[in-house]
């Protein structure tokens, strides 16, 4: 499927090794170098939590050129911008939180996001500005690897994102200890993550068709 996508005018400069955030939901339309994210980078790198890849590779360019483009409001009505699953990678990876390493992000046949990585939830959990106690930190210190498994539904520009499996060491967790895991760990880290209910995608974003060569993000 044919992308279209160009880059807004108007970035906002900043400090040299500063990253540029993508803004979510409808809050900020100021252009691109307002912009920190949208919902889209909820779905993708928190709700799978996946992580850190030093250096800006072309693929990771061509993502965050398409987001901002995306965010500036500024493209046709009924646009449709494809990222590819190699762009969201780079993405995700350059973009997420130090504690998770070896990531991997990839979409079924049947349309579920699957994403892995190696996570040191107490690195993670003090990279956002958390201090854990003592039995906290002997639970979650060191790397562990991490699989999630995640079906997304959207139209009409709203998306709703339902956790289907989550493994840590080959351990599969459902049920009420998944969900202990998004009301302890994961939305106090990240407040505004959305599971398992519908959110706004904001930008004119009608919906994602989301295959496994990639994301197509239709414009309204």
């Amino acid at each position: 499927m044919r992308s279209e996508c160009e880059a807004g005018d108007g970035a906002v400069a900043r400090p040299p090794g500063q990253k540029r955030r993508f803004q979510y939901g409808p809050r900020n339309r100021s252009g691109c170098g307002a912009s920190k994210n949208i919902r889209m980078r909820v779905v993708w790198s928190l709700v799978l939590g996946l992580a850190l890849l030093r250096g800006a590779s072309n693929e990771y360019l061509a993502a965050q050129r398409k987001f901002d483009a995306i965010s500036s409001d500024r493209l046709r009505p009924g646009a449709r911008v494809t990222l590819s699953m190699g762009e969201l990678n780079a993405w995700v990876a350059q973009e997420a939180p130090a504690g998770v390493r070896a990531t991997r992000l990839a979409v079924t046949g049947s349309g579920d996001a699957v994403g892995s990585a190696m996570i040191d939830f107490g690195k993670l959990e003090r990279s956002q500005g958390h201090q854990p106690g003592w039995l906290m930190s002997r639970l979650l210190d060191g790397e562990h690897p991490v699989a999630v498994t995640a079906r997304i539904h959207s139209g009409g520009g709203q998306a709703t994102v339902d956790v289907e499996r989550v493994a840590i060491s080959g351990v599969e967790i459902d049920g009420k200890t998944l969900q202990f895991l998004i009301d302890n760990f994961l939305l106090p880290l990240y407040p505004e993550a959305t599971v398992g209910r519908p959110f706004e995608l904001g930008h004119r974003i009608d919906r994602l068709d989301i295959q496994p060569a990639g994301v197509t993000v239709a414009l309204q």
